[in-house]
């Protein structure tokens, strides 16, 4: 199994095909939805029913604000919107992390003493995909 390193300053996400400036990290979870099987009188379960369902969610941290992020959480009706996650390692793209169906869930803002501020989005997708 080869090891990649990828590099979080030449790596990059784009949303709508627009670079998100000040980017700090990004995090996301894929859960598949599950139940397990018990039986009575024994302390582990004895298998599991998977549902099939899976939950991606996300967030990104943004050093100071993301404007376009911004618009998409304030308007009326939530609008859907596809980011891509380009990893990058020595110039070469590594992997891509595709999110489709993008919605955004919430936001919160920072800031300390002598620092900057960072501002948190958090996202629901309907699918992710990485090549």
């Amino acid at each position: 199994m080869s090891e990649y390193v990828v590099s979080a300053q030449e790596s990059s996400v784009t949303i709508e095909g627009n670079k998100v400036a000040g980017l700090q990290s990004l995090e996301y979870r894929v859960e598949r939805g599950q139940i397990d099987v018990t039986a009575i009188g024994q302390e582990t379960f004895v298998g599991m029913a998977e549902s099939g369902l899976l939950k991606v969610t996300g967030a990104l941290r943004v050093r100071s604000l993301c404007p376009a992020l911004d618009a998409l959480l304030l308007e009326p009706v939530p609008t859907a919107f596809s980011m891509v996650a380009t990893l990058v390692r020595a110039g070469n793209q590594i992997r891509q992390i595709e999110f489709e169906d993008c919605y955004l869930d919430d936001k919160s803002f920072e800031m300390e003493t002598g620092g900057v501020g960072v501002t948190v989005y958090t996202f629901t997708a309907k699918t992710v995909r990485e090549s």
